[in-house]
């Protein structure tokens, strides 16, 4: 919006100044001027509009203190939200600070909110198949944990995690324990590797498409985030990427990937390795799904190839027992680790004590490795289940996609133009909620995805989530193109 159009009335009783936050408060509540919009300075929007600089001095005061405006010395002065209706005696939304607004991307949560609302079926969010966790052996280990050593239980713990957790995780992945830092599942450690190793304006390049926590977190962290299309790994590509945007990390998930199944093969592993090492940049390797093989186990984990030192290695216990144990663990130099633990110690001390030592005791007597050879056959099961489903159910030629060998989740592509835009909330009205392929996505793409985990569910609601979502394209068919659909299977 030009500013210097703004007409005013000498004559009508009401003050310049009055006018002014008038004219200001009613371009931005109607969109003329945008939050994130910078303004003219003072001095300048005196000249444009022949008023004094006190005037719109002031004006730019009153609109900083109702929260609508913020001044940045140096840089000059920004819309940083709309009015609030009159009956709100305080614009809140105006004090919050730019690094919490680049942190307003809901879809995280909202997959959330979905994966627990019982009124629906929820194919969107991921996790284990929890009828397999073993609950009477919890409990027992909780209690003679209580019983045999209640202070180191219940009370303070190291920032780095228990000992004990640290030596067992170490031991699993082949490393030393003071190269291991206990985090409170995979989110909190991509929130302190993001915090650690990245500035505001730093390139980062994560995989394309990638796991929607990682994009948010990077984004918060005021990265600009560029995509690599892991499943083409064109290594020339990537070359490319780092020698124009010289970035200051690169994270990826080459296991299994959140969310298209993908797993990248051993001599590309080894490719990738030396190209980073290379050019000396960070390489983050989320491997939260290797364990979950279902056909045969994986390649050795980037961080087991690493012969530069340029990995960091990320897992969580949240795909592998349970979510809401909240613990996920960090492998890399102990410069980093401690690093990070001195971040970690900002917000949160220390994980919960008595979960890290209850952990290590399944880790100590092999219960996690029988539960993992459970969650194996009945994500094979329930795999097959959802398969199986969506052929009957979904109209022809509607979804194309490939089995997964591992993992959680069924990647699949919608045709002949629909998108998941348009099928998403007649999915809700049909009863049934799937992950929109938009969110996994760092720039525009992703319109005509969607994701479907196979591993939370049983077999009745995979089968019952895969009818309404046939009834869902039925609905959208009928509602435009009347040309069929098959399915397509990879």
């Amino acid at each position: 919006m030009d500013l210097s159009e703004l007409k005013f009335h000498r004559t009508n009783g009401e003050s310049l100044y009055d006018q002014l936050v008038n004219a200001l408060e009613s371009a931005i509540e109607e969109g003329g001027l945008a939050p994130g919009a910078r303004l003219p300075s003072e001095r300048e929007l005196a000249n444009s509009l022949k008023l004094s600089r006190t005037t719109t001095t002031n004006a730019y005061r009153e609109l900083e203190s109702r929260g609508v405006l913020r001044r940045h010395v140096g840089r000059g002065t920004f819309v940083c939200a709309t009015p609030e209706p009159d009956e709100i005696p305080f614009a809140w939304r105006g004090k919050v600070s730019a690094t919490a607004l680049r942190s307003t991307n809901p879809a995280l949560r909202n997959l959330m909110q979905d994966g627990v609302d019982p009124a629906v079926i929820s194919l969107a969010l991921g996790g284990p198949a929890l009828e397999c966790f073993p609950t009477a052996e919890f409990r027992r280990i909780y209690e003679q944990i209580l019983k045999r050593e209640p202070h180191a239980a219940l009370g303070h713990g190291p920032t780095e995690g228990q000992p004990r957790l640290r030596r067992m995780l170490a031991a699993r992945i082949g490393t030393r324990s003071d190269r291991i830092l206990v985090v409170a599942g995979s989110q909190q450690g991509l929130d302190l590797l993001a915090k650690c190793l990245v500035d505001p304006g730093d390139a980062v390049i994560v995989d394309r498409p990638c796991y929607l926590g990682a994009i948010q977190t990077f984004r918060a962290a005021g990265a600009r985030l560029v995509g690599w299309d892991i499943r083409r790994c064109d290594l020339g590509e990537l070359e490319d990427l780092i020698l124009r945007y010289r970035p200051k990390m690169i994270y990826t998930n080459p296991t299994f990937q959140n969310p298209t199944g993908h797993t990248l093969g051993l001599g590309e592993r080894r490719e990738l390795l030396k190209l980073v090492a290379r050019y000396r940049v960070p390489l983050v390797e989320d491997d939260t799904y290797r364990d979950l093989y279902l056909d045969a186990p994986a390649p050795p984990s980037l961080r087991q190839l690493d012969e530069y030192n340029v990995v960091i290695y990320l897992s969580t216990f949240s795909k592998t027992l349970a979510p809401g144990l909240r613990l996920g663990w960090i492998a890399a130099s102990e410069v980093i680790v401690d690093q990070l633990a001195m971040l970690k110690q900002n917000t949160d001390m220390y994980s919960p004590c008595l979960t890290q030592l209850a952990i290590a005791e399944i880790l100590h007597c092999g219960l996690f490795d029988e539960n993992l050879r459970k969650l194996r056959d009945e994500h094979t099961r329930r795999r097959d289940a959802l398969v199986s489903a969506v052929e009957r159910y979904v109209p022809q030629r509607a979804l194309s996609y490939t089995r997964p060998q591992g993992g959680a989740y069924l990647w699949c592509r919608l045709s002949r133009g629909l998108t998941t835009a348009r099928l998403l909330p007649q999915a809700k009205a049909m009863g049934m909620v799937f992950a929109s392929g938009e969110v996994f996505y760092c720039d525009e793409a992703g319109a005509h995805h969607l994701r479907l985990c196979f591993t939370s569910s049983n077999v009745e609601q995979l089968e019952e989530g895969s009818r309404r979502l046939g009834k869902a394209l039925e609905a959208c068919a009928a509602a435009g193109s009347p040309e069929r659909f098959s399915v397509t299977v990879v």
